[in-house]
């Protein structure tokens, strides 16, 4: 499995890396621009103070400092806003890559409800700091310059300013502590709430039928999460508020402090106090800004970590599934597949026995009609995953035409198989857009009477919006159209009427073995197991049963 999860900081300089140069020159351009700010800050309190008011020279230096701080803060957002959107879209590619050659077994462990939220909130909560990163660059920037120019004008009053900054930047962190631990325990709860989510899309027909478990769900369940996730989201919130509050009012306390200072031990300069009161004022907005960000810093650390998790959870995908650079090769002759001792084991449950499934021995010949058959939880399902070589054996092999299908090998082998499992996805594009819809493919629309509804236009199925039997039609067209040399049903029967389970045992699937395709059926219909070439029989993850039909 994998290893400790890198840290919110590690996995955000591991984003950031292929985007340093940018970045900096993005951060440049921004000091620049706080600078120039600052430097802006100081002219207009000479000016104030000079005699004789503000010269030519005044003028054009303060149009210069102008058009420098409007030029470099314009650059760094356009930089910082390039960089945001760079990241998000390298995380959006790199996360959906590791999904898709992560292994079956672990896409099969990490529930859907805790995945999607990563691939959703948390990017976007990671956009959302890209988009207030230049906003926090300039007034931070501002921020340490004006305490630069305070020192200049005096250095006690610069201490006392100071001190307030580093007691609201304690009072800041200590909240954010407090935050930290709302915002993450609300990040829990969104899975929790996406799981509910789920629950009353894909349970809506279940939900309507049963009453108690309807308002279990919307008055208990989904109100008490929401609710959950609300306080502790304003109580968050209002942590970070109340440290930037009081932080705020510090700088009154400061101007108050010197405001008596200056009553008490009156100076001849009264620029320095002016432009001290006037800089602390000025400060005050980009400060501020720069505590508004922080419970979006805080939330986008927490968005980080579940990154990263992701990342480690994922981070031993398929050797050779290599997607960018997939190359169409030819497909294989099929003369054997051969499970050799196989077996496999699923990681105990607390509470209950680990399903283990084999060894078992298996040899399919092509133009072979396989029937795998047993109760529900025997292992068929598992027997498949096996045989498609989607779960990798932890005991024997699995070997094609004589030879062991490798770790190298083992993505070429699958695409061997054309497959309808029970809980199948039907996309609705076809795997070689460019191709027509074959003449043969109209009359299996036509036979399966699903023609009237659905045809293929611009590489796809113009609707997959049809009952789920009809679905399952359709998925045998699409099974049909990528001539593979072996196709795998999953109870595909399952949901079809009498008339329909009768042509797909009595007429489909002998065409198909007459066009040389090799068939493995999992069933229950007891009825056409006659039509089988062979017929295995499984119980409590072993074969019991191996018949060959008359």
């Amino acid at each position: 499995m994998s290893a400790t999860p890198r840290s919110a900081t590690r996995e955000l300089l591991s984003i950031l890396k292929p985007f340093w140069p940018a970045l900096s020159l993005s951060i440049g351009l921004g000091i620049v621009g706080g600078l120039a700010i600052t430097a802006l800050l100081t002219s207009i309190n000479r000016v104030l103070n000079a005699e004789g008011g503000m010269t030519s020279g005044m003028m054009l230096a303060f149009s210069a400092i102008c058009a420098l701080a409007l030029l470099s803060s314009i650059l760094s957002n356009i930089g910082t806003n390039y960089v945001g959107q760079k990241v998000i879209a390298r995380l959006r590619k790199t996360l959906g890559g590791r999904v898709l050659s992560a292994p079956i077994e672990q896409l099969e462990r990490y529930r859907t409800h805790r995945l999607i939220p990563v691939l959703t909130h948390d990017i976007d909560t990671v956009s959302d700091l890209a988009f207030g990163l230049p906003q926090l660059v300039i007034s931070l920037t501002v921020t340490l310059g004006c305490l630069g120019y305070l020192a200049t004008l005096s250095l006690p009053m610069f201490l006392v300013a100071a001190s307030a900054v580093v007691l609201g930047t304690i009072a800041q962190y200590v909240a954010r502590g407090y935050g930290m631990a709302g915002f993450e325990a609300a990040r829990e709860e969104e899975d929790l709430l996406q799981k509910h989510y789920r629950g009353m899309a894909e349970g809506a027909k279940e939900l309507r039928i049963n009453r108690p478990r309807r308002q279990r769900l919307h008055g208990r369940l989904l109100d008490e999460t929401v609710e959950r996730i609300c306080r502790l989201q304003v109580r968050s919130v209002n942590i970070f508020l109340t440290a930037s509050t009081f932080g705020s009012l510090l700088f009154f306390v400061v101007i108050g402090t010197a405001l008596a200072v200056q009553t008490w031990w009156p100076t001849s300069d009264r620029s320095v106090l002016s432009g001290f009161v006037m800089t602390l004022l000025f400060m005050k907005g980009p400060l501020e800004s720069v505590l508004s960000l922080l419970p979006l810093i805080s939330r986008n650390r927490i968005a980080l970590r579940r990154i990263a998790e992701l990342n480690e959870q994922f981070s031993n995908p398929e050797p050779y599934l290599l997607l960018e650079n997939d190359v169409s090769r030819p497909a294989q002759e099929v003369r054997s597949i051969e499970l050799r001792d196989v077996g496999y084991s699923y990681p105990g449950v607390p509470g209950s026995t680990p399903f283990r499934f084999g060894p078992v021995n298996l040899t399919i010949r092509p133009g072979e009609i396989l029937f795998i058959v047993g109760e529900n939880g025997c292992g068929k399902t598992t027997l498949i995953k096996l045989l498609l070589g989607l779960y990798t054996p932890h005991e024997g092999s699995l070997l094609l035409n004589g030879e062991e299908v490798t770790a190298q090998a083992r993505d070429d082998y699958r695409q061997l198989f054309t497959t309808v499992f029970a809980d199948y996805y039907l996309f609705d594009d076809l795997v070689d857009g460019e191709q027509q819809l074959p003449e043969e493919a109209g009359r299996y629309l036509k036979r399966l009477e699903i023609a009237h509804k659905v045809s293929v236009s611009d590489g796809s199925f113009t609707t997959t919006d049809l009952s789920t039997g009809q679905r399952k039609r359709l998925a045998l067209v699409n099974a049909w159209i990528e001539k593979r040399p072996v196709l795998v049903f999953d109870e595909w029967a399952a949901d079809q009427d009498p008339t329909f389970r009768r042509i797909f045992y009595t007429e489909l699937l002998p065409e198909l073995k007459r066009m040389g395709k090799t068939i493995i059926v999992i069933s229950h219909d007891d009825r056409y197991f006659d039509s089988a070439d062979q017929l295995l029989r499984l119980a409590g993850g072993r074969v019991v049963e191996e018949l060959q039909p008359a």
